[in-house]
């Protein structure tokens, strides 16, 4: 493994076969990663060694295969476990943020909350952490409220106590997918405590990029994805407090999320197995854990840093584009995306003008409806950074961008 440093990330690139990829006769320069990560040899090789070695079913099996299988899937999620700090034991897999979310949702809030009852939202959610709740306000008549969002990108906290007045949960990305703001959790947490209210972070965009250790956000439940965090798709997980998913009635049901079933009734597994029902992304788990392996490896500090100074530039040289306008906070209180607009430009030609130029960016609303219109603007082009970027990737962008400018504004 590369060591964890700087000059040592540089070599990382050739550990992600894809970047060796011409697109249009152009070298493949990726900046979506806060749609989708690329994957590092580590992680396709463990998951293509399960399926040629090891692939069978887990938990139930007697026989060697089923027991390796078992072992591996339970490895990985000890080692997703220690990426997060937090117990194994706490750690459900599903299949993506979505859907830890909606465990949230549907597990715990449908058997907590009654009609009238208030969840405190923000205006910078991701649809994930909107949706479900829309759905379960239309449902049970739930109230809903928003913290608002500044025209800098940032959380207007001044009535925060007021939204909070009464609230049974606040549910708050870490990371904005859009203006790339790294929002204050621990400081809201300790005052949605007070309130009374548990607290759910959507950490989709921070657990690939910032250093955390979940407990000491001090949330109750922290939702994340495997496949932005260098691992494949269909994998991700949720972790809450033990004495919270005790109480939590299962999500779904059928096998492996029982202990026994008669035409009577049912007995549901220990957690975190009863959030878990029918085969699980087996092979994909392990790849997650190969994933949360290989990031602690390259040093989980050095990669933020590279990635806080591969943003800082770009703001830099998009500020040299006229009429370009980057959404959010200065490079300090972000992530590594900036998404922006480029007045006369529409965002999807800009993204087809870059893709010519081999550079792929994201344009439309990243599933952040809400939070464009409050910022007036109906889409945005946006790139985001991961570990296997370098500065070379920025002078592309901004290469492919005069392009665009000069052909739609000739």
């Amino acid at each position: 493994m590369t060591p964890s440093t700087r000059e040592g990330l540089e070599s990382l690139r050739a550990e992600f076969p894809i970047l060796a990829r011409r697109i249009h006769g152009k070298p493949l320069v990726y900046l979506d990663s806060a749609a989708t990560s690329q994957k590092p040899r580590a992680v396709l090789r463990v998951m293509e060694h399960f399926y040629e070695h090891t692939n069978s079913n887990i938990h139930r099996g007697v026989y060697s295969l089923s027991e390796e299988a078992t072992a591996l899937f339970e490895g990985a999620r000890s080692r997703v476990a220690r990426f997060l700090g937090v117990p194994a034991r706490e750690l459900v897999f599903t299949r993506n943020a979505t859907e830890a979310v909606n465990l949230v949702s549907y597990a715990w809030a449908r058997s907590t909350l009654k009609a009238g009852d208030a969840v405190v939202l923000t205006e910078m959610e991701h649809h994930a952490n909107l949706v479900p709740w829309h759905i379960l306000r239309d449902e049970r008549g739930i109230e809903l409220r928003y913290i608002p969002v500044t025209p800098e990108g940032r959380l207007d906290l001044s009535g925060l106590d007021r939204l909070l007045d009464g609230a049974k949960l606040l549910g708050v990305t870490h990371v904005s997918n859009v203006v790339g703001t790294i929002n204050p959790v621990r400081d809201l947490a300790a005052r949605a405590h007070a309130a009374g209210a548990l607290v759910l972070v959507d950490g989709a965009q921070s657990a690939p990029h910032l250093p955390l250790s979940v407990p000491e956000l001090g949330c109750d439940f922290f939702a994340f994805t495997g496949h932005k965090m260098l691992g494949p798709t269909g994998i991700g997980g949720l972790w809450a407090r033990r004495e919270l998913l005790e109480a939590m009635p299962p999500f779904m049901g059928g096998g492996d999320m029982i202990r026994e079933v008669r035409l009577t009734g049912s007995r549901w597994n220990e957690v975190p197995h009863k959030f878990e029902a029918g085969t699980p992304a087996i092979a994909e788990a392990v790849g997650l854990g190969a994933a949360v392996d290989f990031m602690e490896a390259a040093g989980r500090e050095t990669v933020h840093a590279h990635e806080q100074a591969l943003v800082r530039l770009a703001l830099e040289r998009l500020a040299e584009i006229p009429g370009l306008t980057v959404l959010g906070p200065p490079a300090a209180e972000r992530c590594a995306l900036a998404a922006f607009t480029v007045d006369g430009v529409h965002p999807h030609d800009i993204a087809a003008v870059l893709d010519r130029e081999g550079v792929a960016v994201r344009a439309g609303h990243h599933c952040a409806m809400p939070l464009h219109e409050k910022l007036g603007v109906h889409a945005s082009a946006r790139a985001s950074f991961h570990v296997y970027n370098q500065a070379s990737d920025v002078d592309a962008l901004l290469r492919g961008l005069r392009k665009a400018v000069d052909l739609f504004r000739a």
